[in-house]
């Protein structure tokens, strides 16, 4: 198989998920014998018509290369409105290459106002005109929730198919776990918060859920914030866990590496921004670490999360969110239960030799 181009827009700050996501999949793809590379279109820099004329030199030898295109709307517009990445595409074919996109974001962003309705409208006219340029069209959710896909794209000769992401993660090493034992702290990991307004609603809900598990059943308990959103939010954790009789650290933005030590070593982890879906990158960290997750349902149905270990609550139902997080803490068989399957799931569908093999046997069809 030639070797593959991940064709990336603009660098998202202060870290770079699809970036990543191309690194951690180049390593596996590489461990298999297929090299990759990452090629940045750096047109918020250079400008639109720099960065074209610079893709278009340096491409000269991608023929018969196959060339992914990382798509968000943001990633190939400052506002939202991404129709120059149309130009990328017709650059890359007309340069003799298999295109395909690897949908991060499937759908336009929803938004109240009407330039919020007019920039989805335009986002999604976007994504399915790349649709239908592409060659190959991968998506991480399961492509029965693609409402716009045509209805033959879910055969398994069409051009599109279901890859789920990895974590952006090391992987820990594997060794025999056990909830932590009766009278030592039990840690609690919150992986990332949102921005205002909603990281009102989700400190209430954490903090709650929290104060009732210490009441129920162990008060001795550590809840570790860390990740995007954590630092900003100092203040109202403080707020919010004032009255909460349980040890409170906020670890901020960590390495890769020591977010995975830290979940591997986490005795439950709790998912409450918004409805879990396939692309909740800490959802995706708390499998491939192995540790028992609670989270909001309503948004996805059927494997590969529904396998996995995590227990799914009706939104904004707190009392629901405690129970399930006290079932967890107390009952070390049920912990081992789920531990293992996020092992599993991990190993079956979200790490990155897996994702990787899936891809590989996604290209040759369409190859063939």
């Amino acid at each position: 198989m030639p070797s593959i181009v991940a064709l990336l827009g603009k660098r998202d700050m202060p870290t770079d998920g699809l970036e990543d996501y191309c690194s951690f999949l180049g390593a596996a793809l590489q461990r298999r014998g297929i090299e990759s590379e990452k090629v940045r279109v750096d047109w918020q820099q250079q400008g639109w018509f720099r960065a074209l004329v610079h893709l278009w030199r340096g491409s000269a030898q991608w023929r018969g290369k196959w060339v992914l295109l990382q798509f968000t709307s943001l990633s190939w517009s400052r506002r939202g409105f991404p129709f120059v990445v149309l130009l990328v595409v017709q650059l890359v074919r007309a340069r003799g290459a298999h295109f395909g996109v690897v949908y991060h974001e499937p759908r336009g962003t929803p938004g109240p106002r009407w330039i919020d309705k007019v920039r989805r409208a335009c986002q999604e006219w976007t994504i399915r005109r790349v649709y239908n340029l592409a060659d190959l069209a991968v998506f991480p959710d399961a492509l029965e929730t693609i409402s716009w896909l045509p209805m033959q794209a879910t055969t398994t000769a069409a051009k599109a198919v279901f890859i789920p992401i990895g974590a952006n993660l090391p992987e820990p090493e594997r060794s025999k776990r056990s909830i932590s034992p009766n009278g030592a702290p039990k840690t609690v990991a919150v992986y990332c918060l949102s921005d205002p307004p909603n990281r009102t609603d989700e400190l209430h809900d954490i903090s709650h859920a929290v104060q009732i598990v210490s009441q129920h059943n162990d008060p001795h308990l550590r809840i570790v914030f860390m990740g995007r959103g954590t630092p900003e939010a100092q203040q109202d954790i403080d707020l919010a866990f004032r009255d909460v009789g349980a040890e409170v650290l906020n670890l901020g933005v960590q390495s890769a590496e020591e977010v995975s030590r830290i979940l591997a070593a986490a005795d439950a982890m709790l998912c409450v921004r918004g409805r879990l879906f396939p692309r909740r990158g800490s959802a995706l960290a708390g499998i491939t670490c192995g540790v028992p997750i609670v989270a909001y349902g309503g948004a996805v149905s059927g494997p590969p999360l529904e396998d996995a270990g995590i227990e799914l609550v009706e939104y904004r139902d707190v009392a629901a969110l405690a129970r399930a997080l006290d079932g967890i803490l107390g009952d070390p068989s049920h912990w081992q239960e789920l531990h293992l399957k996020n092992l599993r799931t991990h190993d079956e569908h979200f790490s990155w030799d897996a994702i990787a093999g899936k891809l590989i046997d996604a290209l040759g069809r369409q190859k063939a």
